[in-house]
């Protein structure tokens, strides 16, 4: 995807991405990279943005704009600031500092690496529009629409025209406005990662049929074009592009492919992602002839409501040099007139609103909404002030303090969530550290925060933004384990729960504890561009765990061993062997010394013949273990005889090239690919890369010191020329059954001679029983684990022909990264927080609404949550996930009198009685009737 090619629609909308400079650190920026790619991020170091309107909205898009950016704003703070931009404080309020002034240096301290300027400067109707010329992006926020359109048609008519974004937010309804040009080129419309997808056969005919291989669905649509590669026969379509007729969901038709040679097996094809060109109109065009994108069908004419009362609004602006007083219903009522004139000329448009937060609250007093000089004026505006005080007195927890926890925190800051310091408070954990690759999401954090906990800091930067915020930060896991910390007890005297989690099996377990304890749960999550929201709410709603999603297939371990396919396997194999090498095995050893913690009665109880836990592996350990940098080098070396060239030397004396199946049909063919051994060169970068990581890993689990020098070619070049490579002679049998499991670590007893080498290595390793255990960590550079995992996959990729990933994709899957964006997390935050307001003000079922956007595209679908399910039991009776009967007994209560209370209590006949996975009664268990008078 390519800069602001990123989310663009020809209808002139637009939600604004966030942007990096590519001259940043690669572990600063990784994550947005891995949403727009280098091209993009290169594009961006090149551009320069003139952005306009230090108010809320345009903090928010100042802080995910990072390029080189001009801040633009006239007005001094306020204290009505306070409530809605997080980078002003109230002294620079009562200094009665320009907003441009105070937000700047805040801004500039995101990312050192982006220039910020400021300017105050008059941009009004006398304003000579030649110095916008200078950038290639142009935001306007807190302008008034005869201004939008100045500056929009100056914009329009340069030559390239100068990007222009118009944005709005009143209350709750807000509206973006793009133009782009008129030909503006979309490299990747849809922002999805294209597969390979492998072949099953392709038809001589006209047209030639082409169908997946195990049925697997193709997700392609008639128009698309393909490319295919490593087909066997037919080999005539190799490297050519084929447009696609969709027939099924696994097969498709290609054009003419009877004069082709005939399809003999093997191959995979790859969608072509053809770019996109949308023209842009002016907003002047546009206010009169606007499309439409609906988020919300529930409510379809909103957008065309709101379209006209915001055009109204700009006209009362321009009446009255002011907008409308809060509480004053003369101004409403011309603003109703002016609306309505506007509405008999109008068609359509995309705006976004929150009407529900609002629509309860249509029957308070207007006193309840009049500003009373605090930075919660704005918000007051809006929800008045008994709500104000509601949001106040919460008792939140929230789980995760990474990109989607900072935003949430600032949103809580800002609209005053647990200030009531009886009753009120946010209590957030997460046990992690900060990490340079979170800078730039995870707005709350900056460099010098690196490497401490990110509750604790996150709670000192959101008490910056609002200091009387009530922060309590934990630095635990939420999970089993500390459910004496995180009881009922405690989820008793909580109002609400939000999630803010990169895990799925995490929210399983926070949600089942909201179940259990009737709370509410606000989730969310993102992936790169996209996002979801999910309302949780007792005795209205399905909770999280009442909709499971598909698990994520595991590659089958023989895939991984011995016949890898796809770049996908060569890195999962890498970063397995990473694991085991250097994470398991040292873990194991040192495990067993803390078990045995004399080596003399290790030695007794083996010479006695009794086998111990992790001795084989442990003698493994000690007998091979290096002493000084030169034996980890060998080491290495002989780990790439072994990975690179041995393992492809020995399937293929398993299974020479012409090997069939019983049904004739040869064995090397798609996807299983036959290797291709590797002699060993020094000279080849990637060997070096191999052999020198490798041996730095070894080092350091077993402790080893070596200097710079030690790393240098001529070095290694010396240590290599003395190691002996013993020869090779095939012997293991290779597995090939695709439901094999990774086999159990050995436990085999030991030989006598084995003892004798025990005893041996044991007496050695009596001194020196300690490892060091190396932690994957992808964002160091200077560690070499990413070194060894990249090398590996590549040199593996290039044992089976698979082409190589390059380093960011390799860092992307090995490290499980999911991409992610501020723009995004920023999203989903914002949507959580007005469905927040609606839990606190106790709303009902119809007001709540979930949410799912891809800002790629763009798409936003709000809807309804799902309604919990009802059992009918009988009568009347019914029971939900969310109910809980209470059966008060006493201190002789046995089983039998609580199956007797609820016979009498319910009409009900019990046949089984659980607790947990438990069974306490089964009628039909032998000896389960005698516990009937147990307690």
């Amino acid at each position: 995807m390519d800069t602001l090619k990123l989310q663009i629609r020809s209808h002139g909308s637009i939600w604004c991405s966030s942007f990096h400079s590519r001259f940043l650190p690669f572990s600063l920026c990784s994550r947005q990279r891995y949403v727009l790619g280098d091209s993009a991020m290169h594009q961006m170091a090149q551009s320069s943005v003139f952005l306009s309107g230090m108010g809320g909205l345009g903090i928010e898009i100042g802080r995910v704009v990072i390029t080189a950016v001009t801040l633009h704003d006239t007005k001094q703070c306020d204290t009505w600031d306070l409530g809605s931009n997080f980078f002003i404080r109230k002294e620079d309020v009562l200094s009665q500092k320009k907003r441009v002034e105070a937000v700047c240096s805040r801004v500039a301290e995101l990312n050192p690496y982006v220039h910020v300027d400021m300017s105050s400067s008059a941009l009004d109707d006398n304003t000579d529009f030649s110095f916008l010329r200078k950038y290639q992006c142009v935001i306007l926020t807190e302008a008034r629409l005869c201004l939008q359109k100045r500056v929009n048609a100056f914009c329009h008519s340069q030559q390239p025209p100068i990007r222009f974004i118009g944005c709005d937010a009143y209350g709750i309804c807000v509206r973006v406005f793009c133009d782009f040009g008129e030909e503006f080129e979309v490299s990747d419309p849809t922002g999805e990662e294209p597969k390979e997808i492998f072949i099953q056969s392709i038809t001589q005919d006209n047209p030639g049929v082409v169908t997946c291989m195990d049925n697997q669905p193709h997700g392609l649509q008639t128009g698309q074009s393909v490319v295919f590669r490593e087909v066997n026969g037919m080999v005539e379509l190799n490297g050519t592009a084929r447009q696609v007729s969709v027939l099924s969901p696994h097969s498709f038709a290609i054009g003419d492919t009877a004069q082709l040679q005939p399809y003999a097996h093997g191959g995979f094809f790859v969608l072509v992602k053809t770019p996109k060109t949308y023209r842009f109109e002016t907003i002047e065009r546009q206010l009169c002839d606007p499309q439409v994108l609906t988020p919300d069908f529930s409510k379809p004419e909103a957008p065309l409501q709101i379209h006209a009362a915001m055009l109204a609004l700009d006209t009362f602006q321009e009446q009255h040099s002011r907008l409308p007083s809060i509480g004053c219903l003369q101004d409403a009522e011309v603003l109703l007139k002016l609306t309505e004139e506007v509405n008999t000329t109008l068609r359509s448009k995309f705006y976004l609103d929150a009407i529900e937060v609002v629509r309860p609250l249509q029957s308070l007093s207007a006193e309840e909404f009049v500003p009373r000089g605090d930075r919660y004026d704005g918000l007051r505006a809006c929800i008045g002030e008994s709500m104000c005080l509601e949001l106040h007195k919460l008792r939140v927890f929230m789980v995760g303090c990474g990109a989607i926890g900072c935003e949430m925190l600032k949103n809580f800051a800002l609209l005053g969530v647990g200030l009531a310091k009886s009753s009120g408070e946010v209590c957030i954990t997460d046990p992690d550290l900060i990490e340079k690759s979170n800078l730039n999401r995870q707005f709350l954090f900056r460099p010098h925060h690196i490497q401490k906990p990110k509750s604790t800091t996150a709670a000192e930067a959101t008490c910056d933004i609002n200091p009387d915020l009530q922060v309590d930060a934990h630095l635990n896991k939420v999970c089993p384990a500390t459910e004496s910390i995180y009881s009922d007890t405690f989820y008793s005297r909580l109002n609400l729960v939000v999630t803010a989690l990169d895990n799925v099996e995490a929210r399983r377990y926070v949600d089942s504890r909201c179940v259990s304890n009737q709370r509410p749960l606000l989730d969310s999550g993102t992936m790169g561009t996209k996002g979801h929201t999910e309302i949780i709410v007792p005795n209205l709603t399905e909770s999280y765990n009442s909709h499971r999603d598909p698990p994520e297939e595991e590659i089958p371990f023989c895939t991984l061993k011995s016949f890898p396919s796809v770049i996908e396997h060569t890195i999962q194999w890498a970063r397995d062997k990473f694991e085991n090498a250097f994470t398991h095995k040292p873990s194991m050893y040192n495990t067993f010394w803390q078990t045995h913690s004399s080596a003399e009665v290790v030695l007794q109880r083996m010479q006695a013949g009794e086998s111990l836990e992790g001795s084989f592996q442990v003698i493994k350990l000690l007998s091979r273990r290096p002493g000084q940098w030169e034996q980890c080098i060998a080491i290495a070396r002989l780990k790439f005889e072994k990975y690179f060239k041995r393992k492809a030397l020995q399937l293929l004396h398993s299974f020479p090239l012409d090997t069939r199946l019983k049904d004739g049909s040869l064995f090397w063919q798609s996807p299983k690919r036959p290797p291709a051994p590797i002699d060993f060169d020094l000279k080849d970068s990637l060997h070096f890369t191999f052999i020198v990581s490798t041996a730095r890993l070894f080092a350091g689990i077993y402790n080893i010191p070596y200097t710079e020098t030690d790393l240098s070619e001529e070095v290694v070049r010396r240590i290599l020329s003395d190691v002996k490579i013993p020869e090779y002679r095939p012997s293991e049998k290779v597995k090939t059954d695709e439901t094999a499991k990774k086999p159990e670590q050995q436990k085999m007893p030991l030989s006598s001679e084995e003892e004798r080498e025990a005893i041996t290595q044991l007496l050695q390793a009596i001194a020196s029983l300690q490892m060091s255990p190396l932690q994957f960590e992808k964002d160091d550079d200077s560690n070499g684990h990413m070194d060894f995992v990249a090398s590996a996959s590549a040199l593996r990729a290039r044992v089976y022909s698979i082409e190589p990933a390059d380093r960011l994709k390799t860092k992307r899957i090995a490290g499980k990264i999911i991409p992610a964006i501020a723009t995004a997390t920023a999203a989903v935050a914002g949507l959580v927080a007005l469905e927040l307001i609606k839990v606190a003000g106790g709303y009902g079922f119809d007001s709540f609404k979930n949410c799912f956007f891809n800002l790629a595209i763009p798409v936003v679908v709000l809807t309804e949550p799902a309604p919990v399910k009802r059992t009918l039991i009988r009568d009347n009776i019914y029971y939900s996930i969310w109910d809980c009967w209470t059966v008060f007994g006493h201190e002789d209560f046995t089983l039998s009198d609580f199956m007797n209370t609820v016979r009498e209590k319910y009409g009900i006949e019990p046949t089984m009685v659980v607790h947990g996975v438990k069974m306490l009664y089964v009628p039909v268990m032998p000896g389960h009737s005698k516990r009937l008078k147990l307690t």
